[in-house]
């Protein structure tokens, strides 16, 4: 069949298009027309066979009552082996049950009922039943392949609920997808793997979500392995394209956006990343990038994505972008806003006659940091997006970077003070939250949110300890019980006691109403989480209402009037289509960085910039880094807070440095994290000299 937008089929109004009708194929989700009446139809982009209704309900029937189970192939196996079946008939049962679906639909079963939570596979004994056939020769081997290949082609049924599905969920378990070893052997593998990956695309939301459910209660290492198995498939397939763009065979910069088996195999990394946070034990979101995708043209998929294009891009599924990649997107579009506010500047200047600074210029005094700070970024709220440039006030000094690293750390210091009382220190966790008691205006907590967007837009890193429900809240994701055990984890014990309390004396046990203790400046306070919530007791029927509505009150409710302006500050900001790139603990990443124990020293000595030294001849400079490598953990962070004001890295890597260090009496400031050192005659002086430094400073450029 034609795809339904070609345009020289079935013009509207001829009699060709008053007789077809349009639908979706179920492998490759393409649009195509048919005629009306079909029973079936071959779709032209991928070669699948859609049969529009059941194919022959009676044989299904009778396939439905020959499925095969672990005793079956076992017993099988015995009598091929004592000669009482052929080998063509065991070939036979390999064949009929891998390319009739019915019949391997009801293969496996562990005799429960397919629901939600149980795909009613025993997934053990498929496991065991491809170990069996995979240990016989190759012959029987390609039978088994050969039927899948003709039931992907042609699934003979249309499917629309999940007891229909379990087929999928069988072939998923295959290990031979997963092998690429020869050459003949990879293309046939990726033509299966991709059928089976646009089957399990185009399936139903309803559907999605059981498939979720199904992936979320997979074994660790399986779960990883799906993981793996769809990264190697998009590998593959871009490594097939650079190697046709680099012939000249493909001259496009985006040789993928109409290729349909790279949204397919997109949609389904998306359903795992889904099942992964629904795991009591998940997988690190690194694990799902794929390393490929950063050698695309992303300014260019990005781009397409901006525009709506309809076509496929990377970009529409970030999940396989890494954080490197992405950053460099995110700087990209900084850049060009940054750019186009310069211009700006530049035109009202020539074309007005009216002053305007191409910078967001800030001039502070260290005694009134916040006030200031606050006043002027209030102020010039349209020109949050221009590059920040900090000078304090009767200061000589060029801002190269490390006056605004400087800056970002005196004014979370001001504004992380228990004096103000605008956010709360949970000694347990170690992290803070909004005080829903603060007395502080709202203009203080979108002050908070402005520096955080202005720190992510500067590519600056900020020791700021919010809980991961923070940055979920800024995504508009929703929070739960483990985001309250990260930020209050005594409290989330409780709750999850209550949970898991088996009485059902629970308000003998408990005593709980529906209150939650709110602490105002050293004085408990219950607040009512319902109407009556002071009379109305905790109960084993109504324990889960109460444990949502406290996870709500915590993380919600109580702080709305603090969160709100925060998220308005950090939006107006960097929200925008690059932040969206970024999930949650990402976002995290961005503002904090990684731990610093993931420092590389040799990397670091790799990226370093040197004004007035000579890396190769001068002494000092081997002093100093054999110095840094003595130390241990403890002043090696300390050493990283002195030249750049946090103790963690880039989230990108070391690389992402742009670390420089001058000799002291040449004059300028350099770029940023400058480290100005003497060139000291004893390793004892320098030594000496950069302890007292790290220890006694309090900034930057401190003698």
């Amino acid at each position: 069949m034609a795809p339904a937008d070609h345009p020289d089929e079935f013009p509207p109004g001829s009699p060709e298009h008053a007789d077809t009708t349009v639908t979706f194929c179920m492998c490759c989700d393409c649009k195509l027309r048919y005629p009306m009446g079909s029973t079936c139809f071959r779709c032209t982009v991928c070669d699948t066979v859609n049969d529009l209704h059941d194919r022959d309900p009676a044989a299904a029937e009778k396939q439905r009552h020959q499925p095969l189970t672990l005793a079956v192939l076992r017993q099988a196996l015995e009598d091929h082996r004592r000669g009482k079946l052929s080998q063509g008939q065991f070939k036979h049962l390999l064949g009929e049950t891998f390319s009739h679906w019915d019949r391997l639909n009801h293969s496996f079963g562990n005799g429960r009922p397919t629901t939600s939570e149980d795909p009613g596979v025993a997934l053990a004994e498929v496991r065991d039943a491809y170990r069996l056939i995979l240990d016989l020769s190759p012959d029987y081997v390609r039978t088994m392949m050969r039927a899948i290949e003709r039931l992907l082609r042609r699934p003979s049924r249309t499917l629309r609920h999940k007891e229909e599905v379990r087929v999928l969920v069988i072939l998923l378990e295959n290990p031979l997808l997963v092998q690429y070893t020869f050459p003949r052997e990879t293309a046939y593998h990726h033509q299966i793997t991709k059928r089976l990956l646009g089957l399990l695309s185009c399936l139903s939301n309803s559907l999605h979500h059981d498939l979720v459910r199904w992936f979320s209660q997979l074994p660790l290492a399986l779960f990883r392995s799906r993981v793996e198995w769809v990264n190697q498939f998009i590998t593959h397939r871009l490594t097939k394209y650079r190697r046709l763009t680099a012939a000249g065979t493909i001259r496009s910069a985006m040789p993928y956006e109409s290729d349909w088996c790279f949204k397919a195999a997109a949609r389904v990394m998306s359903l795992l990343f889904a099942a992964n946070k629904l795991r009591q034990v998940s997988i690190p979101i690194p694990d799902f990038y794929n390393s490929m995708v950063d050698f695309v043209d992303l300014p260019a998929d990005y781009d397409a994505w901006q525009q709506r294009s309809g076509q496929f891009a990377f970009c529409q599924y970030p999940t396989l972008i890494t954080m490197g990649a992405k950053l460099q997107i995110m700087r990209l579009d900084a850049r060009r806003q940054m750019d186009s506010k310069i211009k700006e500047a530049l035109m009202t200047n020539i074309l007005r006659n009216r002053q305007t600074e191409p910078f967001l210029s800030l001039q502070v005094r260290r005694q009134c940091v916040l006030e200031d700070s606050l006043n002027q970024l209030a102020a010039r709220e349209t020109d949050l997006k221009k590059k920040l440039h900090v000078k304090f006030a009767d200061e000589a000094g060029v801002d190269a970077g490390g006056l605004t690293k400087e800056w970002f750390m005196l004014l979370l210091r001001d504004l992380f003070n228990p004096m103000h009382g605008m956010f709360t220190l949970d000694e347990e966790s170690g992290l803070f939250w909004f005080n829903p008691a603060s007395l502080e205006t709202s203009d203080q907590y979108f002050l908070v949110g402005v520096v955080l967007g202005l720190a992510i837009y500067n590519s600056t890193i900020l020791d700021v300890r919010f809980p991961l429900a923070c940055y979920k809240k800024l995504h508009n994701a929703s929070v739960g019980l483990r985001d309250l055990r990260e930020l209050r984890p005594s409290l989330a014990r409780g709750l999850r006691q209550l949970l898991d309390y088996p009485g059902d004396d629970i308000e003998e046990v408990f005593g709980l109403t529906f209150t939650a203790d709110q602490d105002i400046y050293g004085r408990r306070h219950a607040v009512p989480l319902i109407p009556d919530g002071v009379n109305t007791p905790v109960t084993r029927a109504n324990r889960g209402r109460y444990v949502r509505r406290y996870i709500d009150f915590v993380l919600n409710e109580s702080v709305t009037r603090q969160f709100d302006p925060f998220r308005r500050g950090f939006h107006l900001v960097c929200g925008g289509n690059a932040l969206s790139l970024f999930h949650p603990e990402e976002i995290e990443l961005l503002v904090r960085g990684s731990s610093a124990e993931s420092i590389d020293w040799d990397q670091l000595k790799s990226v370093t910039v040197y004004h007035g030294f000579d890396p190769e001849h001068d002494p000092i400079i081997a002093q100093f880094w054999a110095l840094l490598e003595s130390w241990d953990g403890q002043r090696q962070r300390q050493f990283l807070v002195f030249v750049t004001g946090s103790d963690r890295v880039p989230v990108a890597g070391t690389p992402m440095f742009t670390f420089q260090i001058t000799c002291l009496g040449n004059g300028a400031d350099s770029d940023r994290f400058p480290l100005g050192l003497y060139n000291y005659a004893t390793p004892a002086k320098l030594e000496e000299k950069l302890l007292r430094a790290i220890q006694e400073s309090g900034g930057f450029w401190l003698k």
